[in-house]
């Protein structure tokens, strides 16, 4: 069944592509390509009429959804029977408010996902974020992953827009691999679109909980504009901003449009999101996926946070999934790195967690300042009974780990947990 829906589907999302001949801004990397998806599309959305997939779209049947519009049904037989006539009416049937540009977030988690949506889509432009150790269970080596997100801009046209992450060595490579245009971006002095003196941003009274967001220079040509990303800490919502200012500047925005629309830019749900937590703490919230990579990266950004004297920083760390056999090697690092970031506490989540305690306790941190819970609820109401007042909490892990429950545990209003949280839909609550 699930085979068939999938066929169906490739045809009539070609269908319809052939038709009304959108543009198509295909995003995929290891880590950050909802972030990127969200600032392009909100970018672009000032100008013309844009549709981005919805949530995790990112897949054989996400893909083709996002480009009939429609959600998906399940399990539902009369569900898949709705999208097929939605579909066969946008052929049949002129739809003058179809979108100008379609912003589709690819995901590859196996050899021959980006081939098999390469076969569905033809992208005008085509944006990597960052290439990195994910997936490895399916893939084995990054030099696979890297090769498989390549195609991706390897199918590009020469009047098409490759747009790379400079900063990424693997990604800058796979410029190689591509016929069309190339920008790029970053921090580093080479990138075509430049951020430059980012800087936390704190309200006048101070203190952890004034944290407001993160500020930078968008630089390019030589041209500047500050940038203010509020509700947010962390270099990946700067990555996204330069990925979504990078796609602007192919479609002709200037610097000021460009910087007016990142104005609007809300960050997705989990992804290193500022929460205010109980007991006048601070919770960091990135509880939507993990990986070394961006929990490392997490870290630096806690590293960097100041705190008052008597207050701790906390990191409440879960399992990071599909890593296959960089699984060790992986979480341990982690854990070392966790030490050199001055966490005061360690919690755990998950049987692969223990990696990073054996790595903490290797760089030195005191058992005494290490806790480990086999899931997260449990894990949640510990850390409720021993967070103190202007606390700073990261809280990251896997999707399966399920981290976002700790959050909703000790956040100040969970009553808000379905406008603040990831995962809050009836199918993710009832697992």
């Amino acid at each position: 069944m699930k085979r068939f829906i999938q066929l169906k589907l490739k045809i009539l999302a070609k269908m319809i592509l052939a038709k009304y001949k959108p543009d198509v801004v295909g995003i995929t990397g290891s880590v950050g390509k909802t972030s990127a998806k969200e600032a392009v599309y909100t970018v672009l959305s000032k100008k013309f009429k844009v549709r981005r997939n919805i949530g995790n779209y990112n897949n054989e049947i996400g893909v083709p959804l996002t480009i009939i519009g429609m959600d998906s049904p399940g399990r539902s037989i009369f569900g898949w029977l709705r999208v097929f006539w939605q579909a066969g009416k946008l052929i049949l049937i002129k739809d003058k408010n179809y979108p100008r540009i379609l912003v589709l977030e690819m995901g590859v988690d196996r050899p021959g996902d980006m081939k098999y949506l390469n076969s569905i889509v033809k992208c005008k432009v085509g944006v990597v974020t960052l290439i990195g150790p994910a997936h490895l269970e399916f893939f084995h080596s990054i030099e696979s992953i890297q090769k498989e997100k390549g195609r991706l801009i390897q199918n590009l046209a020469k009047s098409g827009w490759a747009v790379l992450n400079y900063d990424n060595g693997k990604t800058r490579q796979i410029a190689k691999m591509s016929k069309a245009r190339i920008l790029t971006y970053g921090f580093g002095q080479k990138a075509d679109v430049r951020a430059q003196q980012a800087v936390f941003s704190f309200e006048e009274k101070g203190g952890v909980n004034s944290l407001e967001g993160i500020s930078f220079k968008l630089s390019y040509k030589g041209s500047f504009v500050p940038i203010l990303l509020l509700k947010v800490v962390g270099y990946g919502a700067v990555y996204a901003a330069l990925a979504g200012a990078a796609v602007g500047l192919t479609y002709d925005f200037n610097l000021v449009e460009i910087s007016e629309s990142l104005r609007q830019l809300e960050s997705p749900r989990g992804r290193m999101n500022l929460i205010k937590g109980i007991k006048n703490t601070l919770i960091i919230d990135d509880t939507y996926n993990s990986s070394p990579q961006s929990a490392i990266a997490a870290l630096d950004i806690m590293k960097m946070i100041s705190i008052s004297s008597h207050a701790r920083k906390i990191a409440v760390l879960g399992d990071m999934l599909e890593l296959g056999s960089y699984s060790q090697e992986g979480h341990r690092l982690v854990g070392k790195h966790l030490v050199k970031s001055k966490i005061n506490k360690l919690i755990a989540v998950g049987e692969r967690a223990n990696d990073i305690v054996y790595g903490a306790e290797e760089a030195g941190m005191s058992r005494d300042h290490i806790f480990h819970f086999a899931e997260s609820i449990a894990a949640g109401k510990f850390v409720q009974s021993r967070i103190k007042e202007n606390d700073l909490i990261l809280v990251k892990g896997s999707q399966g780990v399920r981290m976002e429950k700790i959050v909703k545990e000790i956040m100040a209003e969970p009553w808000r947990n379905k406008e603040l949280l990831v995962r809050q839909d009836e199918q993710w609550l009832n697992r």
